[in-house]
């Protein structure tokens, strides 16, 4: 929900309504089953279907996208044939429904004979009809059970009173707009609901100014809703819709743009390079030669640490391409240059990693005890599950200027935090964190410290365009030299069991080669609800039966923080031969003795879920083996992103498939703890032309207008800024 502000504008205020105040009650709670809170929300929620009065549903379409699953769907149909089932009391109706082209789904109604009888002559009387229900599956064949319905005759709409509310909307256009619903909303019923939101904001100034419409080419607001929920021709429609994804578009980009000019305007302490520094001593002790992308880039961002502009910059990577070494060298020319660094991770786990993987290039140099000019610099490790008195002697080493890295989790943004000089930040895997919270650890410092974001998830320009438009891009494509390549073999629970077996044979010959593997399982225990195989089920029948006499570990994210690092710890020293686990080694967990990954129930996982789980293996010599475990049938959606995973190791060509298949909210992590994304109508892959000329006239106006005193503009940015504040504020 967006945080209640004084808007500027009428129309931001009245879409910023809560539905209850709007239709009730008891319907906006039920409107929270799609993501509706707000008025705004109401109005945004477009068609799944827009159909003239001629049009049917193609229902093989619809059968092949929901198979599998049960949801709810609202379809037109012609009926074809109507049969009457079983004897009084379980007598039912049996409905066959075609869409003429060879769709066909079957609808089952029951109910006492009378009832029975006077839908027998509703069906049997009127060929088309809107069908609304649950999709559910019997032997492998779609049906809807008990589904409402609205009859079309010539000049007439059939059906029970409340279904009839539909008639006197669809009197009003040419098209019929079928809508998401949930059991306890019909199309229709959220037809009638969006009818009293257009109503309540008829008048209402549009808050966009006239010269941004027409350089967008799109029309006033109140009109593009009308246009979207009544539209009178597809062209109406299509410009409708135009509008609200540029508003979208709009709010990030000009609340970007407003970003790029205020940092502009800020000032940053250089961070010049010291010859014969921390840098230099780094580079002598590395144990591998840098590739010419890692060159180039750390070249790039030792000018940008030059400036007297805080640098603003993205460092994207593939699964292994190195982004640790730019980063620490980076941190190092800050410390060189009397100044500390930050690297904020999203779990302790990656924090721990990190400061193990950095302690271990750096060798001796992490012990020292000054920032400049002296052999090395301390390394502080602050995440929130420390005691209170090593956290105390932590944030003492971290105010005095003794420590010249620091490394933690979201503990870094408390209150109560005091750096001696922060000269640089870096936030690993941004799209765990909002830019809020990037904020929250810059504003500490009067001069601001410079920025370096960096995501293991490669970003496709449309997304960077939305999430990180104020952000400088350097990616990194090549792996180091050296590295294994890695096997994927996808293994069909149902179809091979026996391959089950042999994949827990191939664990025991990897570690008796003396090599190590991770098991990975979707969940924790049985207990808490969600499909797949239990880290604890496993842990129990794996160390009874194949595993046993193996060194397993377990980690989860329920351990005491204690027993994570202290699982990590003997997993890197060598000392577990297993480690079985949760996703959350997908990021940051470095092992190049682990030469093996089996993950079960792999259709738990989505496609960059598991190809950053893949890139913890091969990261050295040693040739990689991922076996994808999986009960999911050949040509479901879940069997589709496991095999796309196995046809691949490219990155980019994944997070292109993966973006295309999920929503961009739970890509981007814009919808963390079940929050509804802030991108409702934007596909940032097929809409990159309207991304862009958001982008453009965001420039526009930030140049005709600096000082942000347009009120239209004031709210699109207020809006943004708040939902990102809201995420900060449910994260921490």
């Amino acid at each position: 929900m967006v945080v209640p502000m004084d808007w500027k504008t009428k129309a931001f205020k009245e879409l910023a309504t809560p539905l209850d105040r709007v239709l009730g009650g008891e319907t906006a709670k039920a409107f929270r089953g799609l993501n509706c809170e707000t008025l705004g929300d109401l109005l945004r929620l477009l068609p799944r279907h827009l159909m003239s009065g001629t049009d049917l549903t193609d229902l093989k379409a619809l059968i092949s996208s929901s198979r599998g699953s049960e949801e709810y769907v609202a379809i037109m149909a012609q009926v074809e044939s109507v049969h009457r089932r079983g004897t009084s009391p379980k007598e039912r109706l049996e409905v066959r429904l075609s869409d003429g082209f060879g769709g066909y789904i079957t609808a089952t109604f029951f109910g006492q004979t009378r009832h029975i009888t006077y839908w027998e002559n509703i069906l049997t009387n009127y060929e088309r009809g809107i069908f609304a229900g649950k999709i559910s599956w019997f032997r492998d064949a779609p049906q809807l059970a008990h589904p409402g319905f609205v009859m079309i005759g010539k000049d007439e709409f059939i059906g029970s009173e409340a279904n009839k509310k539909m008639a006197a909307r669809v009197g009003k256009s040419t098209f019929i707009g079928l809508y998401p619903q949930t059991s306890k909303l019909p199309t229709w019923t959220v037809a009638e609901s969006i009818d009293i939101g257009l109503a309540s904001i008829q008048g209402i100034e549009d808050p966009l100014p006239q010269w941004v419409r027409t350089t967008a080419q799109v029309p006033e607001l109140t009109q593009a809703f009308a246009a979207v929920h009544q539209p009178t021709t597809q062209q109406t429609y299509d410009l409708g819709v135009k509008r609200l994804r540029f508003d979208e578009a709009f709010a990030a980009q000009v609340a970007m743009a407003y970003r790029r000019a205020d940092l502009s305007m800020h000032t940053a302490v250089p961070r010049t390079r010291l010859s014969g520094g921390l840098v230099d001593a780094l580079d002598a002790r590395l144990p591998f030669t840098l590739t010419s992308e890692q060159v180039a880039i750390c070249e790039d961002i030792a000018k940008d640490l030059e400036r007297t502009r805080p640098m603003q910059r993205l460092l994207q990577g593939e699964v292994g391409s190195g982004k640790t070494i730019v980063a620490l060298r980076s941190m190092l020319r800050v410390v060189d240059s009397g100044g500390q660094a930050v690297l904020l991770a999203p779990t302790e786990v990656l924090a721990q990693q990190h400061a193990y993987t950095i302690t271990h290039l750096m060798g001796d140099l992490a012990s020292g005890a000054l920032l400049s000019g002296g052999a090395g610099t301390d390394l502080v490790l602050l995440t929130g599950s420390m005691t209170a008195s090593t956290k105390g002697e932590a944030l003492e080493r971290i105010a005095s200027g003794q420590a010249g890295i620091i490394i933690g989790t979201h503990a870094l943004l408390s209150q109560g935090i005091t750096f001696h000089d922060l000269g640089l930040v870096i936030v690993d895997e941004q799209h765990r964190f909002g830019v809020e919270q990037r904020n929250a650890l810059t504003d500490k410092s009067s001069a601001r410290p410079h920025v370096l974001v960096m995501t293991a998830t490669p970003i496709p320009r449309s997304v960077a365009m939305t999430v990180f438009g104020d952000l400088d891009v350097s990616t990194l494509t090549r792996i180091p030299e050296g590295r294994a390549e890695v096997t994927t073999t996808v293994v069909d629970i149902k179809a091979r069991p026996t391959w089950v077996e042999r994949a827990w044979v191939r664990v025991r010959e990897e570690v008796e080669s003396g090599r190590q593997v991770y098991i990975v399982a979707p969940r924790i225990d049985p207990s808490d609800g969600r499909e797949g195989a239990s880290v604890l089920e496993l842990a129990q029948i794996l160390t009874q039966g194949p595993l046993k006499g193996l060194r397993v570990g377990v980690l989860h994210g329920r351990l005491p923080a204690s027993e994570k690092t202290a699982t990590m710890a003997k997993f890197s020293a060598q000392e577990l031969d297993v480690l079985l686990a949760t996703s959350m080694i997908e990021v940051g967990v470095d092992q190049p003795n682990a030469s093996m990954m089996v993950i079960s129930d792999a259709e738990c996982f989505g496609i960059s879920q598991l190809h950053q789980l893949r890139g913890r293996i091969g990261r050295g010599s040693h040739p990689g083996v991922c076996l994808l475990l999986t009960s999911a049938e050949e040509g479901s959606p879940a069997r589709d992103r496991i095999n796309t995973v196995a046809s691949t190791r490219d990155g980019f060509a994944l997070a292109q498939a993966d973006l295309a298949q999920r929503r961009e909210g739970d890509v981007l992590g814009m919808n963390q703890s079940g929050r509804r994304s802030s991108l409702r109508l934007l596909r940032v892959l097929e809409h990159a032309d309207i991304i862009d000329l958001a982008r453009t006239v965001a420039e526009k106006v930030v140049a005709e207008d600096p000082n942000l005193t347009d009120p239209g503009i004031t709210d699109y940015v207020a809006e943004i800024e708040a939902r990102a504040q809201a995420d900060l504020d449910e994260s921490t």
